[in-house]
């Protein structure tokens, strides 16, 4: 019988391979190829157009195309676009909008209208929002020269990066949202990158059309009649349905091939009921087996009904495919590998495969469902997920610059991470800053965070801070001020007080501008080198040390190579960090005041109170210390990501 077994077995996938092959090529002959003068394939669910519409056509009804001088168009809702590039296994479309293509001073007319149509914005794009005419603008808002119009102006920005406290609506003529690619512009080279990035496009990924669900669930393809005004169905033995092919394609196949898949089918079950009985079905017994099936089954249930997610599900075949079977590693941790990947258009991407014996499926729910809900220029994009079994990865846009924890201590960067700037740690402060705003505020859902740290801040190619790491994130109503909360979360040293003793108050969104506060105090310590002066002692609280610096009246900035601008940031931000850090949530300030404190001058930052937030300590010298029992601290051997 085993015999048996080995033959049949491959005979049956080779008989399920012909009656493929028969039906691909019988598909092939119905919706056939074609091209513009390009050479971009055009075929389902797109279909050519050559001047006029034919009686009937295989494709979306909306997925027309039509040949122009070089490129295939495509027309949505009146607008015309150039097709550079389709990924039919990824379902994207790369588009250039046809009104600014190839021009040296681009001015977009209008946004992409995609009304019912079965296409969305894919993860890798960014709004810019163009203000044209502009009678009057704020200071320090830089102008498109070549957009001047007599004496009024027009602005570009990166949406949500407007200049604050200033109405640009009431003050400008028309105001345009145009979509780029994330990866072609940033906000501070805007000005020079915004040309550029319009004549590169966007990518838009297409969904199965409404009209065609259920052709395409009998195995045919989609298509259309001009003539009678009705949806066909093209099936794979030649023939044309009016809404599907409701298994009429499988009657025309030959019967030889249907008895001998029958047969193959038959011999393959004989094989499976003897290799179970043999082996005492010993797997499906398994208390294990159960609840691990019963686990993954809560989490495809959670994600279901938070669905539906604008982000892609891949197989882990397809990780490892993306991955290059796991090549090039990035990095490790605990909660598994991030691995270097490619997908459409070999765009790079991170992989985050997470351990399958860790207990890491609340983060990895947590993960895929806040940060999916979220878009904004400081919050690294999620481009899809994989849930197979034990099997869990999270694919990311990769970051070139890894972490802002490579960069604190300045040790031992290396030629491809040179130190940076007290103008570029202000720059990356208030691009931090401004992600939490929009986690907070700015997005259908609140997002609390709860593990704002170094390592979780991310820097793109141009230094760019992105917040990652969402599995500690909790979603609430912007309604509700106060989370209920079982368990403390966050990592020791950021946790603000009122996280583990509700004795501070209760626990909100003030609790990750406590974490930020640390964050940006620990950006300046380690700029300037704090430990050392520390010593080895794990004694002396970091906000202490810098608080008694300002208070004292003592320049924050030490290094005699340092400019008054750059001491005055380095003091700025102390102030900002000490103010974030204080006790009690209400003496902190939002993060929308944080970034009017961030963006304003010095001279109108007043010094909070002492931040009474370390372990208790013996005094020396007859010093007077505030300390508090049993609060957790930053101690000088945690300073630096260590």
């Amino acid at each position: 019988m085993m015999k048996l077994a080995s033959f049949s077995l491959p005979l049956f996938f080779f008989f399920i391979h012909i009656a493929s092959a028969a039906n691909s090529i019988s598909s092939s002959s119905v919706c056939p190829t074609n091209s513009c003068a390009d050479g971009l394939q055009i075929r389902y669910p797109f279909w050519l157009s050559q001047g006029s519409l034919p009686d009937q056509y295989c494709g979306y009804q909306v997925f027309g195309l039509i040949c122009g001088d070089s490129y295939p168009i495509f027309s949505i809702l009146g607008l015309y676009y150039i097709v550079t590039d389709i990924d039919y296994d990824n379902h994207t479309l790369h588009l250039v909008d046809y009104d600014t293509f190839n021009q040296t001073c681009p001015r977009a007319l209008h946004s992409v209208p995609l009304g019912s149509l079965p296409l969305s914005h894919s993860p890798l794009n960014l709004n810019l929002r163009f203000y044209y005419n502009c009678s009057s603008h704020p200071s320090g808002a830089t102008p498109i020269r070549c957009l001047t119009s007599g004496m009024n102006e027009s602005f570009g920005f990166v949406e949500g990066n407007e200049i604050r406290g200033f109405d640009w609506s009431k003050n400008c003529g028309e105001i345009v949202t145009v979509t780029v690619m994330k990866d072609r512009v940033t906000s501070e080279g805007l000005m020079n990158e915004y040309k550029e990035a319009m004549n590169e496009g966007f990518v838009l990924d297409w969904q199965t059309a409404q009209s065609c669900v259920e052709c395409e669930a009998s195995d045919g393809l989609c298509g259309y009649s001009n003539t009678k005004k009705e949806v066909l169905c093209f099936c794979n033995d030649g023939s044309v349905q009016s809404n599907s092919c409701s298994g009429k394609h499988r009657a025309h196949l030959p019967k030889l091939i249907i008895g001998l898949i029958a047969a193959g089918v038959g011999a393959l079950l004989m094989c499976i009921i003897i290799f179970f009985t043999r082996r005492k079905i010993s797997l499906i017994i398994s208390t294990d087996y159960w609840k691990t099936k019963k686990k993954d089954e809560n989490i495809e249930s959670f994600i279901r009904n938070n669905g539906p997610l604008p982000i892609k599900r891949y197989t882990f075949s397809e990780i490892k495919k993306m991955t290059n079977s796991f090549e090039v590693k990035l990095g490790e941790g605990g909660y598994g590998n991030v691995f270097k990947g490619n997908i459409a258009n070999n765009y790079p991407v991170a992989v985050k495969v997470l351990n399958a014996s860790k207990g890491n499926d609340g983060e990895f729910i947590n993960e895929v469902v806040s940060i999916s809900r979220t878009s904004h220029v400081n919050i690294v994009t999620l481009l899809g997920f994989c849930l197979e079994g034990s099997k869990k990865a999270l694919i990311y846009e990769l970051m070139p610059n890894s972490s802002l924890e490579k960069f604190i201590c300045q040790k031992d960067l290396g030629p491809n991470y040179p130190p940076l700037s007290w103008e570029k740690l202000l720059q990356i402060a208030e691009g931090i800053a401004k992600g939490l705003e929009y986690l907070h505020s700015g997005c259908g859902t609140r997002i609390l965070h709860f593990d704002i740290k170094p390592s979780n801040i991310l820097l793109d190619k141009n230094f760019c801070p992105k917040i990652s790491d969402f599995g500690l994130a909790k979603l609430c109503s912007k309604t509700h001020s106060i989370v209920s909360m079982l368990d403390a979360r966050g990592t020791f040293g950021y946790i603000a007080p009122e996280v583990w003793n509700r004795n501070f108050g209760g626990v909100s969104y003030k609790s990750d501008v406590y974490s930020y506060g640390m964050l940006i105090l620990e950006m300046v310590g380690g700029k300037q080198n704090i430990e050392s002066e520390i010593s080895d002692s794990s004694d002396v609280y970091l906000p202490h040390l810098l608080y008694k610096q300002i208070e004292l009246g003592k320049n924050i900035a030490e290094d005699d190579d340092m400019s008054r601008e750059e001491s005055e940031i380095a003091k700025k931000m102390t102030i900002v960090g000490l103010w974030c850090i204080q006790p009690m949530p209400s003496d902190r300030p939002p993060m929308n005041r944080v970034i009017e404190m961030l963006e304003g001058s010095l001279e109108q930052l007043s010094i909070p109170s002492k931040p009474c937030m370390f372990p208790p300590i013996i005094p020396t010298n007859g010093e007077e210390i505030c300390a508090t029992n049993g609060v957790l601290s930053l101690s000088a051997d945690y300073q630096c990501g260590r």
